[in-house]
This record gives structure tokens, sequence and C-alpha cells, in this order.
């Protein structure tokens, strides 16, 4: 039996928008489940889902900082890294208190901002010192190697930070997951 292909206008009762969605829907329905599903575990609030959105937040507000490292660097790798270190942090802190810990709230934003930044100081020091070892070994390292290196102490100081601000700085009101 041929099978009959219409258009999307041509489909009994729907306009042609809301055909081309209907056949969308059914074309990946095992992705969108996957999706939904993905989507759902991230919005709980149980330890493993705020430290995939901790994650998620920390690599998005990295990339952040290497596209304001890269066009800052030829004032210096410690200028560049400390500027880029503010505002990436900055932000970083805005979005983990109201999408990774959802306590926007509970937590006011400079109470985020200084509990978070003092954990932040403690990683400033060591991507600093990273950074001028690797200066003074490699003199002209390239800005992507000085980027990996601030990635890779910054990864193992946002594990501190992320106990920090899960168990250590948490609001009164915070419940235990």
């Amino acid at each position: 039996m041929p099978v009959t292909r219409c258009r999307p206008a041509d489909v009994a009762g729907v306009s042609g928008d809301e055909a081309l969605d209907v056949a969308g829907a059914e074309a990946l329905p095992q992705q969108r489940g996957l999706t939904q599903r993905l989507v759902d575990r991230l919005r709980q609030d149980d330890v493993w889902a705020q430290f995939a959105r901790f994650v998620l937040v920390g690599g998005s507000t990295t990339l952040v900082y290497a596209l304001l490292f890269i066009p800052l660097e030829r004032y210096g790798y410690l200028t560049a890294h400390l500027i880029a270190t503010a505002a990436s942090t900055v932000l970083a802190n805005e979005l983990h208190r109201r999408l990774t810990f959802h306590a926007d709230e509970r937590v006011g934003w400079w109470t985020a901002q200084w509990e978070a930044g003092g954990v932040t100081i403690i990683g400033l020091v060591a991507t600093s010192a990273a950074l001028g070892w690797l200066d003074s070994t490699s003199a002209s390292a390239h800005v992507a190697l000085q980027i990996t290196c601030v990635v890779a102490v910054t990864a193992l100081i946002g594990l501190m930070r992320f106990i920090a601000l899960r168990w250590i700085f948490r609001g009164p009101a915070a419940d235990e997951v």
C-alpha cells in the first residue's frame, strides 16, 4: 500500500505550524524524553543535581573567564587573570546563588559574594601562583596553555567551593538532602 505524504497545511484541523510541531515531536520521541528527564533531574535539589548545576555554571563562567582573559592578556598575564577572575567570579557566585543552590530567597547578593568570594581568594592565589610558575618556566607560554593551567587549578578549587557553599555556607532554611 503506497504511503501518501501530505503538506502540513493539508492535515485536517491542524495549521501548518502545528503540523510541523507534531511531526517534529514524533520524529525524536526518545531524544525528547531523554532531554526532559535530564532537565527534570537537573531541577531537583539533591546533592548530585546541585553538583551537576555547579559544574555547568562553573564551565560557563570559565568560558567567560577565557573570553575576557584572551583580549586582556596583552596587558600581562596577571592583569588579565585578576580582571577575568573578578568578573567571572561575581557572575558565578550569582548563578550559584540563584540556579545551583536555589538560595536567592535565603541568601542575599552581598552575602553570596562575600562567602563564595572568600573561597575564590584561595583559588585566585593558587591560580596566580600556577600562572607565575608557568611564566617563569616558559617565558612565552601560549595563551591556550595559560588558560588550561588556570582551568586545571580552578577545577580543584571548584570542588572546595562546592563543599563550602553546599555544606558550610548554606542558609538556615536549607534542607538536608
